[in-house]
C-alpha cells in the first residue's frame, strides 16, 4: 500500500465479459455524448462553430438517453403538490409570434429590449422548431427555449458568451428552488448543467483573465433563482410594454443587476472581442 500514492488509492477496476465500454452511467455509455464534452469543454470560443450549433447537437443525444414515460410521471405527480407548476401546464400557452410584432414596444420595455437585440443582431426569436406539444415534457421543453432570451434581459445578462452563464444558472437554482421531486428537477436541469460546463471550462482554460467576470455571472444566477419566484413559467408577452424594472418587480424577480451596464466601457467592450 505504501507504494501507491496517496491519490491512486482505493481503485478497483470491475471486470466484464463486455466487448465494448460499459458503465453504471447512461452519459457515460453514450460514445457521441462523451466526445460532445470532450470537444466543447476544450475548444475555444468561435464563430465558425457558434454556441447554438454546440447545442443543437446536444439535444440530440440527451434525448436518446431520456425515460420520457418517467418524466411524465414525475410531472403529473409533481403537478398534484405543486399548485403553481399544475396551473402552468394547464394554461399551456405556446408562443407563435414574430419579430415583427414587438417593432412598437417603447425603448427601455421588456419587448422593446427584445426588438432591439433581435433585430440588431439577426437572430430568430423561435430558436426551438414550432411544433404542437403532445406530451407535458414536450410542452417544458418547448417554452424553455422560447422564453431563453427573455431570461437574459430579466436576469440582467447580456447577449454574448459570458452573459450566457447568467441564465443557465439562474435555471439551475430556480428549477430546484420551486420543483419538489429533485428528480424531476435534475431532469429538467441536464441541457443547463451541460450547456454552462462549456462556459466555465473554456473560461479557465482559454481566457483566465476574466474568470472573475465568469464567478460574477454565476453568482447572479445562483442568487436571482433562489430570491425570485418562478418566473420561467410566466407568459412574457404580459411585460412586452413593460419597462425592464417594473416587469422585474411584476414577475417577482430579486437580485438582478445588469452586468453590461455596471462594467460598461472598454473592459466590457474588449470582453466581447475576446469572447
Amino acid at each position: 500500500m505504501d507504494d501507491i500514492p496517496y491519490l491512486a488509492r482505493g481503485v478497483n477496476l470491475l471486470g466484464t465479459d463486455s466487448s465494448v465500454l460499459v458503465s453504471s452511467s447512461k452519459y457515460l455509455n453514450h460514445p457521441k455524448l462523451r466526445e460532445w464534452i470532450a470537444f466543447i469543454a476544450l475548444k475555444k470560443n468561435g464563430t465558425d462553430f457558434p454556441p447554438a450549433a454546440e447545442m443543437h447537437q446536444l439535444l440530440t443525444f440527451i434525448d436518446e438517453l431520456r425515460d420520457f414515460d418517467h418524466i411524465e410521471h414525475m410531472i403529473t405527480e409533481e403537478r398534484k403538490v405543486n399548485p403553481r407548476f399544475d396551473a402552468w401546464f394547464n394554461e399551456w400557452h405556446v408562443s407563435n409570434y414574430k419579430v415583427e410584432d414587438l417593432k412598437d414596444c417603447a425603448p427601455g420595455t421588456v419587448g422593446g429590449i427584445y426588438y432591439k437585440t433581435a433585430t440588431e443582431g439577426n437572430y430568430d426569436i423561435q430558436i426551438v422548431p414550432d411544433y404542437k406539444p403532445k406530451t407535458q415534457w414536450q410542452f417544458y421543453s418547448l417554452r424553455s427555449g422560447q422564453t431563453h432570451d427573455y431570461e437574459h434581459i430579466l436576469t440582467g445578462g447580456g447577449f454574448n458568451y459570458m452573459g450566457e452563464l447568467i441564465p443557465y444558472w439562474f435555471r439551475l437554482a430556480t428549477i430546484h428552488t420551486h420543483i419538489q421531486n429533485k428528480e424531476l428537477a435534475g431532469e429538467m436541469s441536464v441541457l443547463s448543467i451541460f450547456g454552462t460546463m462549456r462556459y466555465v471550462i473554456r473560461t479557465m482554460l482559454h481566457y483566465p483573465q476574466i474568470w472573475e467576470t465568469a464567478l460574477d455571472c454565476i453568482q447572479q444566477g445562483i442568487r436571482i433563482g433562489r430570491e425570485s419566484d418562478p418566473f420561467w413559467m410566466a407568459k412574457m408577452e404580459d411585460v412586452w410594454h413593460t419597462p425592464l424594472d417594473e416587469a422585474r418587480a411584476k414577475l417577482g424577480i430579486r437580485g438582478a443587476v445588469d452586468l453590461e451596464t455596471q462594467k460598461e466601457g472598454d473592459f466590457w467592450m474588449g470582453l466581447r472581442k475576446t469572447l
